[in-house]
């Protein structure tokens, strides 16, 4: 592995474990993305010249310390002895433990902590864990980059002020900030799946990252069964990516895949996740959608695709979680199930207000049009899914679904039309 390769490694899946180790002594998280930066900005002076050293992550922590301490230091040499003394014993320990499961699940935490405006939760711990930047993130949660740069400042500056500590939280106040980790990690891994799908070489190991990060909190608290739900969810659309397009790079659908590319590894360790997730009385989002995935994943063993219980799956998580693409994804069961009729009838009685960018809404409804006969609404449909489709892959698959349904609809014209038009 070249230096470039090493530096890019280091920095794009080590980043949360650095921020977590360089900021859980002081609590200043803005302090430690900044020394961090010093210390990746002196990686690509150093590495490529001398070469990658025997313990990366281990170099990058104790570089950012000795630059954070360097910024700080006071002119009195007995305390500058003993910053030394701490930062040399923090070095050594950190240097073999760079991976610190705790200190990340710490850092999240401390991100969902409800002194954080409860819409900058995700994307500070996307900021903080994974590295993204406001420009990469901005799209995922429609906000203009500068704006979301602004409020991620602002946010990081909230854990500062409030003293936030970084341990976990306990009693009432742990469910809902483990719903915030969970939201965030599931969002990383989207972000990555659909980049991976547009060609964006980043994208692989954000979704890797994201997905290590969901067996981490998995790991770390068995007894959470939306954490184990979400595992499996990641696990299952993970398993399935080998299948996902053909060999002239258009998407193929999920009901038509050809179930022998599929990760098989993957998808038992995602049913023995799902199972752990299903010994819990509550009912969560995760749990429903994991649940629907593994409806998917049951062609595997020969069974065809039950489109009614899917889209019974769907009906609870739209009454649960009524998000556009909940509605969404009920809306193409129901027309899967023979119902298109009621599937647009969804769509009609949703607000579009969040669905004006968001491709699949108008996919499927661009499907359901033309099952229920509706070739023009269909077209339109389709045009405004492409122009929307960043996936070249997805973007393929319907132009032809497009050009299909224009080809039916011509060859259905009167033989005369030409003639009787003019």
């Amino acid at each position: 592995m070249s230096a470039t390769d090493e530096i890019e490694r280091v920095a794009r899946l080590s980043h949360g474990r650095l921020v977590a180790i360089l900021a859980s002594r002081t609590g200043n998280v803005t302090a430690a993305m900044d020394a961090l930066s010093d210390a990746v900005d002196r990686e690509l002076e150093v590495w490529p010249v001398q070469g990658v050293p025997a313990r990366p992550e281990g170099w990058l922590i104790a570089t950012a310390r000795h630059r954070a301490a360097d910024a700080g230091r006071t002119a009195a040499r007995a305390a500058a002895a003993a910053e030394a003394l701490t930062l040399m014993e923090e070095e050594r320990m950190d240097m073999g433990h760079a991976a610190t499961p705790d200190r990340i699940l710490n850092l999240m935490f401390v991100c969902a902590h409800p002194a954080i405006e409860a819409r900058m939760r995700t994307p500070l711990m996307l900021q903080l864990v994974l590295g993204l930047d406001a420009r990469r993130m901005a799209g995922a949660f429609l906000i203009a980059p500068g704006t979301l740069g602004q409020r991620l400042t602002r946010a990081r500056a909230k854990i500062e002020a409030a003293r936030i500590g970084f341990a976990l939280p306990d009693g009432d106040e742990l469910a809902p900030r483990l719903a915030n980790v969970l939201d965030a990690v599931y969002a990383a891994f989207t972000v990555g799946i659909d980049g991976e799908g547009a060609g964006d070489a980043k994208s692989t190991s954000l979704a890797r990252e994201a997905l290590w990060l969901g067996s981490l909190i998995a790991a770390q608290m068995p007894e959470a069964s939306e954490a184990q739900a979400l595992f499996a969810l990641m696990l299952y659309t993970q398993a399935r990516r080998p299948a996902r397009v053909d060999g002239s790079g258009c998407l193929i659908p999920l009901d038509e895949q050809d179930t022998s590319l599929w990760d098989a590894r993957m998808m038992a360790d995602a049913d023995l996740a799902l199972r752990l997730a299903a010994g819990a009385p509550t009912l969560g989002r995760y749990q429903i959608e994991a649940a629907i995935a593994a409806a998917h994943a049951d062609r595997r063993h020969g069974h065809p695709t039950n489109w009614g219980a899917i889209a019974g799956l769907y009906r609870g998580l739209a009454a649960l979680h009524p998000t556009t693409g909940a509605l969404t994804g009920l809306a193409a069961a129901l027309g899967e199930a023979g119902d298109p009729a009621a599937g647009l009838t969804v769509f009609d009685a949703a607000d579009a207000t969040h669905a004006a960018a968001y491709q699949p809404w108008w996919a499927v409804r661009a499907h359901l049009s033309a099952l229920a006969g509706a070739s023009g609404q269909a077209i339109a449909c389709y045009d405004r899914a492409i122009a929307l489709c960043p996936d070249p892959a997805a973007r393929a698959f319907l132009e032809r679904k497009k050009a299909n349904l224009r080809s039916s609809c011509l060859a259905d014209l009167p033989r005369d039309f030409s003639s009787t038009s003019d």
